[in-house]
């Protein structure tokens, strides 16, 4: 007669997961090292946002008051095209140097980008190396408990 065994793979797997530790401090140090990547991008768009808009405000503060000199009431007929005129010039040359205090602005934020980009990637690649080597001394070691085990 033969004997019916019951194989238990719930008690199986359970064994199997425990022989293979898993350590979660890799992956904690790799959501802290994204956190603070988000923090510090954040920061850089902020700082963008903040100055754009201090270059936008000041650049329609002056297209205001360049326009109340040109509406003023003149004598002559003409004097209102030279008004026309001289707004138009004033105002060309402040649109170019605005112009460039944004780009002034895109450029520190690509560099300051690429920077944390690069520093990020540094980052990462560390981590990983350690998690792999972690990973390779806890893999080694359970082996060799399981060989022991198993003699």
């Amino acid at each position: 007669m033969a004997t019916k065994t019951n194989t238990d793979y719930t008690k199986m797997m359970q064994e199997m997961m425990s022989s293979m530790p898993t350590d979660m401090s890799a992956f904690q140090d790799a959501f802290k090292s994204y956190a603070s990547f988000g923090e510090k991008m954040s920061r850089v768009t902020l700082e963008a946002a903040e100055k754009s808009h201090e270059i936008s405000s000041k650049w329609t503060q002056d297209t205001l008051k360049r326009m109340n000199a040109a509406v003023v009431v003149r004598e002559e007929p003409a004097d209102y095209g030279k008004a026309m005129t001289d707004f138009a010039s004033a105002q060309a040359e402040v649109t170019a140097e605005t112009m460039a205090q944004f780009a002034e602005v895109a450029k520190k934020v690509q560099m300051e980008t690429v920077e944390l980009m690069l520093a990020a990637g540094k980052d990462v690649s560390e981590d990983l190396t350690a998690a792999a080597k972690k990973a390779t001394g806890d893999a080694t070691s359970a082996a060799k408990r399981s060989t022991a085990a198993a003699k």
